[in-house]
């Protein structure tokens, strides 16, 4: 019996232990796809879209799985297992990071720098709030480490889930959705409804890039506990952050659908208006002394978002560079490429904010999201071939129906795509 319960005991602690990438890729996505591209599909187009949500979750969800599954049976990354497939993959990967990693770290930055002017009333412009921003998550960043990063997306995203579902139980509570429910909605079949529909799907619940970034950090969880987690315990870690990710996704598309579709309203363009709005929907249903705590913890998970993402992509330039150089390689040169690149990727996500001073910040965020889309079935056709083939351990490669069903998620991905490509350039 004692034994047992050590055994009990053990089996506990390592999952603990292994739990934390899950989370953190939770919190780099829990951000602008939810903050503002699934309260946007609500608030327009009512629950028409609530179908695209969840296929998106559905078709997405085996290739981002790969990630950690990989991570756990072979202890290294993805980055790791494309340059074992061949220059194809792996130069590839390195244009569509190169190609994608500045926008999308100017994206998540400038609805942060939104959020803040809002939450501090100090009278800054959005770039001027970005570089304030990123100077922080820097700062945190090359002090704190992985470390930081770790405990500040666990206390985040609970916080953000309890008001969100509290903000949602109340706002059906009170009936606002009948109305919602009897509006007809607007035609997403256009030009711009199906845009629109691209970048939503292409950030929701996570985009596909942070399977790569997943891979990464489960590299790193494994340092800090001198512990490589099992392939059992891998999953479940995934699982916990990608169904939080998917339901705090469908969440905020409620409260949109609930509170604005129908009255009329629309959501702005310029980032601290639309950060006024955001507020604005838990205040309605919750009550105006809600305001300043979800202004609070609105910024404080898009902040989380910006430092996720800050963190990613250095620990992917650093990664890249690992690959070109030997494995006695002392670490502190990959370190010395991290903090170099920490310092150089937020600088130039700084000047395409300064670049596009003025513009929509919406516009900036539907062609990021719609980018990282683009990319989704060449990512996912990677990641399938890669847990599929040799380079996999045969324990660790998915069983036969797992396959067919990600066939099929790679196949919907892939139209989904050409209709988007019919309808900007053949319509």
């Amino acid at each position: 019996m004692v034994k047992k319960n050590l055994n009990l005991n053990k089996k506990y602690k390592n999952l603990i232990l292994a739990i934390g990438p899950g989370i953190l890729m939770a919190g780099a996505a829990i951000g602008v796809s939810h903050l503002v591209q699934a309260t946007r599909a609500g608030a327009d187009y009512g629950f028409s879209l609530l179908w695209l949500l969840i296929l998106a979750v559905v078709s997405k969800y085996p290739f981002m799985e790969f990630g950690p599954r990989y991570a756990s049976a072979k202890g290294e990354s993805l980055i790791t297992g494309y340059r074992r497939m061949g220059k194809y993959a792996y130069g590839t990967y390195i244009a569509i990071t190169l190609g994608t990693m500045f926008i999308i770290q100017a994206a998540v930055t400038v609805v942060t720098a939104g959020l803040a002017e809002q939450l501090f009333n100090f009278g800054w412009s959005a770039v001027q709030w970005s570089g304030v921003i990123l100077a922080l998550c820097i700062a945190l960043l090359y002090i704190g480490h992985y470390k930081v990063l770790d405990l500040t997306m666990k206390l985040i995203i609970s916080l953000l889930t309890i008001c969100t579902v509290l903000a949602v139980i109340m706002a059906m509570g009170a009936r606002v959705g009948s109305e919602p429910v009897t509006t007809t909605a607007p035609s997403y079949w256009t030009p711009a409804g199906i845009s629109f529909a691209i970048a939503f799907m292409g950030w929701m619940p996570i985009p596909l890039d942070a399977s790569v970034w997943h891979s990464i950090w489960t590299g790193e969880r494994a340092k800090q506990t001198r512990y490589l987690p099992s392939l059992k315990e891998a999953n479940i870690d995934f699982n916990l952050g990608y169904l939080s990710a998917g339901f705090i996704g469908l969440l905020f598309f409620l409260l949109g659908a609930l509170v604005m579709f129908g009255s009329g309203e629309t959501f702005s363009d310029n980032s601290v208006q639309f950060s006024v709005q955001v507020i604005q929907l838990y205040s309605n249903t919750l009550g105006n002394w809600s305001t300043p705590i979800i202004a609070i913890a609105a910024f404080i998970t898009m902040f989380s978002t910006t430092l996720a993402v800050t963190d990613a992509y250095p620990r992917v330039m650093a990664s890249l560079w690992a690959e070109h150089h030997p494995p006695s390689s002392p670490d502190q040169s990959k370190s010395m490429v991290y903090r170099i690149s920490l310092f150089v990727v937020p600088a130039i996500a700084l000047l395409i904010l300064q670049f596009l001073a003025g513009q929509a910040f919406t516009v900036l965020i539907d062609f990021a999201a719609g980018l990282s889309f683009i990319a989704a079935p060449i990512l996912g056709w990677f990641n399938l071939k890669l847990i599929t083939g040799a380079l996999t351990p045969p324990i660790a490669r998915p069983s036969k129906i797992y396959r067919y069903f990600s066939w099929l998620c790679l196949l919907w991905l892939i139209a989904f795509t050409l209709i988007w490509f019919y309808w900007q350039f053949f319509r």
